[in-house]
Parts: C-alpha cells; sequence; structure tokens
C-alpha cells in the first residue's frame, strides 16, 4: 500500500522559497487515505493480526521501502479514516519496491489458495473508496524522540501554500519548534502528486494529547521570549502568515508494532 508523487514544484527552497543551509537528500512519501469498510464490523484486533502478518512478511523485509505505518482515525472529521504511509529514499525505488513486494508475497504464501484467500481476508475490512497521494520532504525535520511505548500521536497541520510569498519558516522552525520540549517529532513534506499542488504539511508527533495542549502554550512562551519587542513580532509574523493561505487540523494515531 503506498502513495506515490508526481509533478515536483521546489527543489532547493523550502515552504517560503528560502535557501536550503545545508545538503539535504529529500525522501519520497506516499499516503493512501482507506476507510473502514461500512459492509462488515471490523474487529480492530482481528484486522491488526492480519495487517502484522503483511507487515512481518512483505513490508518489514522490503528494504526499498525505508518506512511505513498505519495510522487511524483520533480527532477528525471522519472516523473511519486509516492512513497507509510509505517512505522511500528515490522515486525510482519507489517503482522497484512493487516488484519486491510481488516476490516476497509470494515467498510468504507460496500455496495460491492460501494467498488468495488472505488477501480476499485483508480487502475485506476496506471500503472501495480510497485516496493516494505522493509528497516530497522538506529541510525541516525533528526527529522522533521519546521514551513512550504506547502509540503516539501525530498532529497534522495540512496548509495550502498562498503563492504570496512570506519568509521566516527557517527561523521559526529552529527557534520555536526545535526547543519545544512538548513536540518529540516534527516533520514537512510538500505535495508532488495528488489533488492540489497547493499542499503543504506540517506533522507533530507528541506522547499525549495533553502534550499537545501544552505544546501550544509552550510555543507562545517561546515566541516571546524569542521575540520579546512586540513590533519586531508582530512584522515577522506578518511576514510569516503570508507563506499559507489557511489550513486543516487532524490527529491520528500509530500502531507501534507496523511502524517501520
Amino acid at each position: 500500500m503506498g502513495l506515490f508523487v508526481f509533478s515536483f514544484m521546489f527543489t532547493t527552497v523550502t515552504f517560503a522559497q528560502e535557501e536550503v543551509k545545508e545538503e539535504f537528500k529529500p525522501v519520497y512519501i506516499s499516503v493512501s487515505k482507506m476507510h473502514w469498510s461500512a459492509d462488515s464490523d471490523v474487529d480492530f484486533s482481528d484486522w491488526e493480526k492480519t495487517e502484522q502478518e503483511y507487515f512481518d512478511k512483505v513490508t518489514s523485509k522490503n528494504d526499498l521501502i525505508i518506512g511505513s505505518g498505519f495510522y487511524t482515525h483520533y480527532f477528525t472529521p471522519d472516523n473511519s479514516e486509516i492512513l497507509a504511509v510509505s517512505v522511500y529514499k528515490s522515486w525510482e525505488d519507489m517503482e522497484k519496491a512493487d516488484e519486491v513486494t510481488g516476490k516476497l508475497i509470494e515467498a510468504g504464501w507460496p500455496d495460491e489458495d492460501a494467498r488468495k484467500a488472505f488477501f480476499e481476508k485483508q480487502n475485506s475490512y476496506y471500503a472501495a473508496k480510497h485516496s493516494d497521494e505522493i509528497y516530497i520532504s522538506y529541510n525541516f525535520t525533528k526527529a522522533v524522540n521519546t521514551d513512550s511505548t504506547e502509540p503516539l500521536l501525530y498532529y497534522v497541520r495540512k496548509n495550502t501554500a498562498s503563492g504570496e510569498g512570506g519568509n521566516g519558516y527557517r527561523e521559526f522552525f529552529d527557534n520555536i519548534i526545535m526547543k519545544n520540549k512538548y513536540i518529540k517529532g516534527f516533520f514537512t513534506h510538500g505535495h508532488r502528486y495528488g489533488a492540489d499542488a497547493r499542499d503543504r504539511m506540517e506533522v507533530g508527533v507528541y506522547d499525549s494529547l495533553g502534550d499537545i495542549e501544552k505544546a501550544f502554550d509552550e510555543t507562545d512562551r517561546l515566541v516571546n521570549a524569542y521575540w520579546p519587542d512586540e513590533e519586531k513580532r508582530k512584522a515577522f509574523f506578518k511576514e510569516f502568515n503570508k507563506i499559507f493561505s489557511g489550513h486543516g487540523d487532524y490527529i491520528y494515531t500509530n500502531v507501534p508494532s507496523m511502524s517501520k
């Protein structure tokens, strides 16, 4: 299950057209938004057992997939949503990964009838409705650092690029996001293939819903400390707020045993 990106609009620039300060190799992120089947009462434990088998036999053994995960609804407009995410080093690896997956599937279920039965069961959990997007990562990353063994929360902010310029994202990222102790990880990526070329994603990783609330307060504290002069603070955010024309907020939770 993967996502694929097509027309890339940015190379050595970021959200706000700011130059990247160091060599950065982006990765490709495929996201499939699926939905639980409405025709059956999905047993989450049974679903997890089935997808765990696929993960163990296929995804975990495919070295071209450098990252993957399932993310289920926690606080979104649609509680039937489930995201399947895969990460690749290059576009070429994304294409080659399908071939490797095919071989691993045959090795994992050598009996044709057993293989057919497994995938019929796997597909039964999902509705026919789904969408695929491919993104490319930006050079604003805070590696996940947490001692939690529980499912993490992923606060996704789906921004719309304004096309009107704006700047300051690097300064904000380095001095606010990187220093916010409640943000356990942070990732950014933009449209490569999908419905809207203006999509710019920010994903914050948190231990709990309470930490998301605390992170907002911590951000306010860090902002006031970094820009103590009110006029300079207003001037910065006047330009910063030009980067995006709007956004939507979503919170998902992961399945730790199926994270790569």
